[in-house]
């Protein structure tokens, strides 16, 4: 994620350098980022740390809108994040939490699959997943729907239906191999290490997408 706080001055004022990193942290879109006001929190607000120093700026809470984020890892679209006990020095960012939520395009999932993969919206809620395999010494083109979940963290796309688009006998014998190659589990692209995800739904545009870290470094 070091991508995201490339190009931030040195010579800025010590605030606007701090609300600039984490939105270069999160990205830049179309319409630009813009932050937009912090609820009151329910619970007791973050303290600052005792061990602040002199090249550090620290922000009880930041939120903030971004049409899209772009970077070397992934691409996201409308992101709203949310960050509590923000830390910025010359040498990147800290949350103690940082939540997101973002459409995770198609394409940036099945670009971090690889392999020629297709990923796209199915009926009821589900992905469609196409790739071409080579089975039984045959290159098959393999067709799954499967359901969407976020699991320990990652995004899990298991298949609930197989096509080989073969004889039945290949079916057959074939379907439970090509179901491991067309069972996706992985991280989401694209958002700072240390994030977990904790919901997602299909939708026209791509994973709809909920995460949440602590302690969440960025460096520089």
């Amino acid at each position: 994620m070091k991508h995201f706080l490339l190009g931030v001055g040195t010579t800025l004022a010590v605030l606007v350098v701090g609300v600039f990193v984490l939105l270069l942290v999160l990205g830049s879109g179309g319409d630009g980022p813009a932050a937009v006001p912090s609820p009151t929190a329910s619970g007791p607000a973050p303290q600052p740390p005792d061990d602040l120093t002199t090249e550090e700026t620290w922000l009880s809470s930041v939120d903030l809108r971004s049409a899209d984020v772009v970077s070397a890892d992934g691409d996201l679209a409308d992101v709203v994040a949310s960050g509590t006990g923000v830390r910025f020095s010359p040498t990147g960012l800290r949350a103690q939490r940082l939540d997101l939520d973002a459409t995770v395009p198609f394409a940036t999932v099945a670009a971090e699959v690889g392999q020629d993969v297709r990923i796209f919206p199915a009926e009821g809620g589900r992905a469609g997943i196409e790739r071409t395999v080579s089975l039984l010494g045959r290159e098959v083109t393999v067709r799954a729907t499967g359901t969407v979940e976020a699991d320990a963290g990652q995004l899990l796309i298991e298949p609930e239906t197989i096509d080989l688009g073969g004889p039945a006998f290949l079916d057959s014998t074939a379907s439970a191999l090509a179901r491991r190659l067309v069972t996706i589990r992985q991280d989401v692209a694209g958002v700072p290490e240390g994030m977990s995800l904790t919901d997602v739904e299909v939708t026209d545009a791509g994973f709809a997408a909920s995460l949440t870290g602590t302690d969440v470094t960025i460096s520089r």
